[in-house]
């Protein structure tokens, strides 16, 4: 084949690419979650700050003043069944303790109890050397990854603009999908209106994340401890909980013992009492 020929066919085959139909790279639309969100935002209006639909799931993010009405909402077109309740803290967890400096939590050292000079330097070395919690909260300094902003908080899906989320994942038997509701909460008072009695299972679930997380649900008939002990201080599950704390102040629970209730001891008791009778009168009858 000459030289011309095979220049010619080069052109050939770059007209076919350039009049080659372009292939729709569009993203396959998911009509059932759609109408879901349509339904929605005809029922809630500028309540939605934020929806997304992805890998068949949808998130849709509302107000918090509206998210008791969400929660109807949801009910009123179907997803009648409740599957959990819980919270998000969007600040970022420190790395571990050899990769960054974090705030302690331990008492600080006094040159003036130090038993010699030697003791008294390296106690002064250390109070000087403790890094200052931050303006978002007492949390280790460490440097953020490249696709995170300097200032505030990477907040997942639908977005958000607070530290704190509360949500909530429903399903519709009928429609044979679910739905994720979220709101932001205030930093400093996280608050939002409870469903308890919209979704029954929910009672127990704002309860756990009342304890875990500090959000308030206002109208819950019984904000309570379920895990933790009646005098516990602070909120294990947000991130800037000390658990090196616990080496200066002892968990509760584990030093002082919390009385049973006298219905529960009542109980007990008896329970006790009758496995002890039945065993003497077994061994009476043998």
């Amino acid at each position: 084949m000459s030289s011309a020929d095979t220049e010619e066919q080069h052109e050939q085959t770059a007209a076919e690419v350039d009049t080659a139909p372009e292939l729709d790279t569009a993203p396959e639309v998911d009509a059932a979650r759609q109408q879901v969100l349509d339904e929605l935002t005809a029922a809630l209006g500028e309540a939605i700050v934020e929806s997304h639909i992805e890998n068949g799931d949808l998130w849709v993010r509302v107000r918090a003043q509206d998210w008791r009405r969400a929660a109807e909402a949801c009910k009123s077109i179907g997803f009648v069944y409740f599957d959990f309740l819980s919270g998000l803290d969007w600040m970022p967890s420190a790395p571990n303790p050899e990769d960054a400096e974090t705030l302690s939590v331990e008492p600080e050292a006094d040159a003036d109890e130090a038993p010699d000079a030697e003791e008294a330097a390296e106690a002064e070395a250390e109070h000087d050397a403790e890094p200052q919690p931050s303006e978002a909260g007492a949390v280790a300094a460490f440097e953020t990854a490249e696709d995170e902003p300097a200032e505030g908080w990477v907040t997942g899906v639908a977005g958000g603009d607070t530290r704190f989320q509360v949500f909530a994942r429903l399903y519709s038997i009928r429609r044979h999908l679910g739905v994720t509701l979220k709101a932001d909460l205030d930093d400093e008072t996280p608050a939002v209106a409870s469903i308890h009695d919209i979704y029954y299972g929910a009672e127990w679930h704002e309860r756990e994340t009342w304890e875990m997380y500090g959000f308030a649900f206002e109208g819950h008939p019984d904000l309570r401890h379920i895990y933790l002990p009646g005098e516990f201080e602070g909120f294990p599950l947000r991130k800037d909980f000390p658990l090196l704390a616990r080496e200066v102040k002892p968990w509760p629970g584990i030093v002082d013992v919390e009385d049973v209730p006298p219905a529960e001891e009542a109980r007990q008791d008896a329970a006790i009492n009758a496995a002890q009778e039945g065993s003497e009168g077994a061994e009476g009858g043998s």
